[in-house]
Order: C-alpha cells, then structure tokens, then sequence
C-alpha cells in the first residue's frame, strides 16, 4: 500500500515547496504586477475578440428576377443652376424610363454651397419638352438647327434665359439628391442640360463648350449599405479649369445579400467602376453630360456574419495565459539570480 502511495506522489505535476524554501522578493512582486497587468490586457483583448463577429464570403449565380434596382444619388454641381439640369434614366433597350416611382429633389445652393431653394421632380423625363435636340440622330440635329433659326422666342423662353443668365452671375450651383427605381437589367442615367431648349440652350451659355459640368459626388449606392462596404465614387470630385466635356462612368453592379448574426437579410448591391472624359471643343454639337452607364453581374455575393465558438475563446485564452505566467516565471527566476550574483560576494566580503 505504501509503494502504491508513493507512486501515486511520483506522477504529482504541481510538487509543491516547503514553506521555508519559499522566499518572497521585491523582484518578483514586480514581475507578478507586471505579469497581472499584462494578462489582464490580453484577457480583454481575447474577450473582445470573442464577441466581435467575423465575414464569411460566398459566391452563386444571381437567381433574381423581376426587381428593380434602387440608386441613390447625391451629387453637386457647383457651377450650373437647378433650373437647367435634368435628370434622366434608359434601359438597354434604349427606352425612357417615364412611368417609374422616383424621388428626386433638386436644391439650389448660392455661391457658398448654402442651400436656397428646393425643386421636387415628379418624374424623369426632361420637363416635358419634346424636342431636346441633344440627341446623337441626325433628325435631332436638323430639328435643332432649324429651331436656332427662329427668330421670336416666347415670353416664357425669355424669362427663362435671363432667370438663369442672372443665377449664373450670382454663382448659383445645384444639388441633385434622392432615389431612382429602375428596372434591374443594363441602362444609363444622366444628368446634363439636355432638358432644355436647344434654341435657349444656345441663348444662355453660348455654345456648348461653355457648360460647366463640374460635379461632386456625395453618395451613390445600388441599395442599402452594410457594415465594411465601400462605395468607390463617395465623395468623388471633378472640377473643370479648361474645356468643358462628358464624363462617363462605366459601372459593374454585383448584387449582394448582407446576413446579420440575428439572421436578419438586408439585399443590395456592390459596384466597381471606372471613369473616362471626353472633351467637347468649340465647334461640337454634343453638349456635355454625366453619364452613369450600369450594368448587373451574373454572380451574387452573400456576406455571412459569424462569431467564434466559446471552446476557441477557453483555448486561446488558456494559451494566452499560460504562456504570460510561465515567462512571468522564467523572468522572475532570472532576475534573482542576476541580483544574488552581485548580493552573495559583498556578503561573504563583510564576514571576511
């Protein structure tokens, strides 16, 4: 019984010392508050880590069908008054979107970017005139040609050159803000002059090569955003100091489906773009515009949240804090003797 006793003491992992042998330093109650503190940080660095969530991507083919596709805009130009920009949107097919549930305003901003005015659009056709003469077709352009030949214009046509030949002496800019449902299939959507009159068009700025389509992007999205997504074109500015010119934007729309660890589902969607100017010379009949040109890919990304098991957190933390205690120790042990080496010759020098 005796021997199984003492083999049984022989396997003991923890021998513990007698309580003379146990000597207590100030060395070593620095290195334990050292060693406290710095398992304390880690410990809440661990916590931390537990709680938070992580991101799991997955990728399949977009099975949707039938939805429009939400794009929220909000973009400045500082250098054109809201009475001369218009806002219109086209499907692949070229068709005009007219008969779509929009939400656009338009806010007139002075010269200091200070808002004066408010402008609700109803719609996105081009105020309801007929013939813009803007377009590429050579039957826009006679059209155009043959309206510049008209010598009377209208009471109201005049009232319009001189309101917004006053507004660009003033320095008058406008913000174009709100929400575009289209259908969810390739298209464009732009903002330019295009909704007026070629005629009074050519009145107020006096060639094309004159619109300043300087613009500021604040915003533009495909739908709700979600925690970690970036939108490249926020706060995307294109100031013009020469010629005036077309900007375009070619965008890569990747539908997105973002899965809360509540198990909530918020759809939207992810872009890529990438940007070209075409200049527009003195002489040209196109006028200048901003172009949004979309188109949808066929893969759909889900962005899954996850948080880590508990049984991680206990053995990341028992790692953790092992390791701290045993180098704690070794470091203890080190600074002991590295004290008694120069403790122990001056006590045996003083005996002497």
């Amino acid at each position: 019984m005796g021997n199984l006793k003492q083999a049984l003491k022989s396997l003991d992992a923890f021998p513990r010392a007698e309580e003379h042998l146990m000597l207590k330093t100030k060395s070593g109650a620095l290195v334990s508050i050292i060693g406290l503190v710095i398992m304390a940080t880690l410990f809440l660095h661990e916590l931390t880590y537990y709680i938070s969530t992580y991101t799991v991507h997955q990728m399949s083919v977009d099975l949707k069908r039938g939805e429009t596709l939400p794009i929220h805009i909000n973009i400045t130009f500082p250098s054109l008054p809201c009475d001369v920009l218009s806002v219109d949107a086209i499907d692949m097919s070229g068709k005009h979107e007219v008969d779509l549930d929009t939400n656009i305003w338009k806010l007139r901003l002075n010269n200091d970017g200070h808002i004066i005015g408010t402008e609700y659009l109803s719609d996105l056709v081009e105020k309801g005139n007929t013939a813009h003469g803007h377009d590429d077709h050579k039957d826009h352009q006679e059209e155009s040609e043959h309206k510049i030949k008209l010598h009377n214009l209208d009471q109201e046509a005049e009232n319009m050159v001189k309101k917004v030949k006053q507004a660009l002496a003033n320095g008058e800019g406008c913000r174009v803000y709100g929400v575009l449902d289209v259908q969810r299939v390739a298209g464009n959507f732009h903002i330019s002059v295009h909704g007026l009159n070629i005629f009074v068009a050519q009145m107020i700025f006096e060639g094309s090569s004159h619109v300043n389509v300087s613009h500021i992007i604040h915003d533009l999205s495909f739908g709700p955003k979600y925690p970690g997504i970036h939108n490249p074109l926020d706060e995307t500015s294109r100031i013009l100091r020469g010629a005036s010119g077309t900007f375009k934007y070619y965008i890569k729309i990747v539908p997105t489906e973002y899965k809360y660890i509540s198990k909530e589902v918020l759809p939207t969607n992810q872009f890529s773009v990438t940007e070209y100017f075409s200049p527009i010379h003195e002489f040209d009949r196109n006028w200048p515009a901003v172009y949004f040109l979309y188109d949808l890919s066929p893969i759909t990304v889900t962005i899954r949240e996850e948080r880590r098991s508990f049984l991680h957190f206990i053995t990341r933390l028992c790692a953790v804090l092992g390791g701290t205690f045993a180098l704690t120790g070794m470091l203890d042990r080190w600074m002991y003797r590295f004290i008694e080496s120069f403790t122990k010759p001056n006590a045996r020098s003083t005996v002497r």
